[in-house]
């Protein structure tokens, strides 16, 4: 676990490793970090909730030392139906923060609960076609509010650009501790006005893993962001 769940409230760019090569996770991740970049975004499916399948806890696990020592946080974004069932593996593996859909669970508040007593950040977002009123009451548990900014399922898609007027909406709803995330299709065309409109984690995959060189992308798209008032460490 990360020793300080200060990242939450920072202003980040935070690489999505779904976008990275599979067989080479750990030194793409590495490669990042030399970059500057501390917190990673995990996108765990189960080809239920979403029709996609991507992977589990052992990723997690197998790259929580590489990132914890250097000061990083993990941070797994569980699409995926009744998902407070694996809290506790995901926690055991090194994940820092755990977010979970509105639509995929039957009781949020007791989801969020059961994240929060594992020791992780609990997180809830909600998809694109969901009204951000839906999650008025967990806003007051949770400590990361995503929007989804695409359909969740798939790396690549373009920006859902009705994303920008959501977010000043989940950023009313947000707690003093709570951070505010977007992702999908952040991307140097996309990132500055989804910053200003409320989001304080950026997520990025394609746009950073899918570039011929990921460190300067993961850069030129941190320059943007301090180019419009952003204090990034």
């Amino acid at each position: 676990m990360s020793r300080s769940d200060a990242w939450v409230t920072e202003v980040q760019v935070c690489p999505s490793i779904l976008a990275a090569d599979f067989g080479a996770f750990r030194a793409q991740v590495r490669d990042l970090m030399d970059a500057g970049a501390r917190t990673f975004h995990v996108d765990v499916m189960d080809g239920h909730f979403v029709p996609v399948i991507t992977f589990g806890h052992e990723v997690v696990s197998a790259l929580a030392d590489d990132v914890h020592d250097r000061g990083g946080s993990l941070a797994v974004h569980m699409m995926v139906e009744q998902p407070e069932r694996f809290a506790a593996e995901y926690a055991k593996a090194g994940a820092d923060s755990f977010t979970i859909h509105i639509e995929a669970t039957r009781d949020i508040h007791l989801a969020l609960q059961i994240v929060e007593e594992s020791g992780m950040i609990p997180g809830v977002t909600l998809n694109p076609a969901t009204p951000v009123s839906a999650v008025a009451e967990a806003a007051r548990y949770a400590r990361n509010l995503l929007c989804m900014s695409v359909s969740p399922g798939w790396g690549g898609q373009k920006f859902i650009k009705a994303t920008t007027d959501r977010l000043p909406e989940l950023r009313k709803l947000a707690r003093p501790d709570a951070g505010v995330e977007a992702d999908g299709g952040i991307a140097a065309e996309t990132i500055v006005e989804v910053y200003k409109a409320g989001a304080n984690r950026l997520t990025a995959g394609s746009a950073i893993y899918k570039q011929p060189d990921p460190g300067q992308a993961y850069l030129d798209l941190v320059e943007q962001v301090r180019a419009a008032g952003a204090t990034i460490a």
